[in-house]
């Protein structure tokens, strides 16, 4: 069965259109609730929100939604998404939900749904919950109806868990550290974790007024963090997006470093300690092949699933892998975290910089990318990959790429859109087959 209104990262859309409306929120509220009424036990949910202006709206739907069957409700307020899984287990609740749209633009909002595991849902129960939003659903009998309260220390609950991800040897004394936390859910914990390690932070992205989430600032515009590394001779810069599930770092010199160098910087130092399960790491098909050639140089696998942390996340847990995530700076350490965590992971990279005494520029640039290039193609309707002429476009492109670098060709789950990915160490032979295939496609489509 398709699913209509959950993606690979929860549900999501503009705010007062499409799917995310105070009535459907309450009516997944009450869905989750009912689908995680489990037991004689007093039924609890834990509810976190971004920045975002429609985070009050949905909020208050879902806890309706989920009062009205009986479920009790714990709200943290603003919280990243992995603050709401880890909480979501040492509260012993039935259900956690973060209200975020993670980089998206602050018009957009979106629902995220954690099991009592602290995992994100499975695919069974987000298709139980679809199937509840268009029934009507039995409701809590008067003197049942649950109650909600805040509780005032899930920032410090949160920050205790984040440095407890390091080894108590390692302090971040001396070392400047520009943050920004894209007026995001870590506007808060994100600087204070760093400073309680004693490092000096240089603070972005802290002020948020619900509607400049993400706006030119985050781990998806970095420009501006850019330019506070260097101009403020910063060690390190670190940038997260709206529900700071994403790391992207800058080193000294200002240049960007993505998902990929992070699992390559990660990876072969937990496999140096003895840390790194599985012995390799769970991407999707968009990481880089230098990624892959670069682990596999150190006896490492690299496993690539489709685009989504989902995906990554399932990989990981049927394989044992402990370290996992995606070139745009999702990273999962499950030794850590049940979900994305840009926080931990930035941890981890700032401790690889204390062990080795070396500049960021040294340490975090450990493989150099093959040349990568991606392109959209949009169409009205039909099935233009199924066309004659588009397959031989892709076949000639794979025979010209073959032993030399690989094509990624996959239509968008969420737009009418061809995603055309072609990387290899030959520029010139890279950007042939990406334009040849979009030609194809577009002349198959119109």
């Amino acid at each position: 069965m398709t699913k209509q209104f959950f993606g690979t990262d929860g549900i999501r859309g503009r705010t007062n259109a499409e799917v995310m409306t105070a009535e459907i929120a309450m009516k997944v509220g009450q869905a989750a609730g009912t689908r995680f009424l489990r037991g004689t036990h007093r039924h609890r949910a834990v509810i976190g929100k971004d920045t975002r202006l429609s985070g009050y709206m949905l909020e208050n739907a879902m806890v309706a939604g989920f009062t009205s069957v009986g479920m009790d409700v714990v709200l943290l307020g603003p919280m990243p998404t992995p603050a709401v899984a880890l909480l979501t287990q040492e509260l012993r609740a039935d259900v956690g939900v973060m209200i975020s749209a993670s980089h998206n633009p602050y018009e957009d909002n979106g629902i995220k749904l954690f099991g009592p595991d602290g995992f994100k849902l499975s695919d069974e129960d987000e298709l139980a919950i679809e199937a509840m939003l268009g029934e009507h659903l039995a409701l809590a009998d008067s003197g049942e109806i649950g109650r909600a309260r805040r509780i005032e220390d899930a920032r410090g609950r949160y920050i205790h868990a984040v440095k407890r991800s390091l080894g108590k040897d390692v302090r971040l004394d001396g070392m400047r550290i520009a943050v920004d936390c894209a007026n995001g859910a870590a506007y808060k914990v994100a600087p204070s974790a760093f400073w309680e390690l004693g490092a000096e932070i240089v603070a972005l992205g802290v002020s948020p007024n619900g509607k400049n989430i993400n706006d030119r600032c985050g781990s998806t515009h970095v420009e501006l963090l850019q330019e506070t590394v260097v101009s403020s001779s910063a060690d390190i810069g670190i940038a997260l997006d709206g529900d700071a599930d994403r790391l992207i770092v800058v080193d000294e010199k200002g240049r960007t470093v993505d998902g990929d160098q992070i699992m390559a910087l990660i990876g072969s130092q937990w496999a140096e300690q003895g840390r790194l399960a599985g012995g390799g790491v769970v991407a999707t098909v968009m990481s880089n092949l230098g990624l892959e050639r670069y682990l596999n140089g150190r006896g490492l696998e690299l496993v690539r699933t489709k685009v989504g942390d989902r995906h990554v996340l399932e990989a990981m847990r049927k394989g044992g892998y402990n370290v996992g995530g995606e070139q745009s700076g999702h990273m999962i350490l499950l030794d850590h975290a049940t979900t994305g965590d840009g926080t931990i992971a930035a941890l981890q990279v700032l401790a690889a910089l204390v062990h080795s005494g070396k500049r960021a520029s040294e340490l975090l640039h450990l493989f150099d990318p093959v040349p990568q290039l991606l392109r959209n193609v949009r169409f009205a309707g039909g099935k233009p990959l199924e066309a004659a002429s588009v397959q031989s476009a892709i076949a000639e492109a794979e025979a010209a790429l073959e032993g030399k670098g690989r094509l990624v060709i996959r239509p968008s789950g969420t737009e009418p859109v061809i995603r055309v990915m072609a990387e290899g160490d030959d520029a010139g032979e890279v950007e042939a087959a990406v334009a040849s295939i979009c030609a194809a496609v577009e002349q198959a489509a119109a």
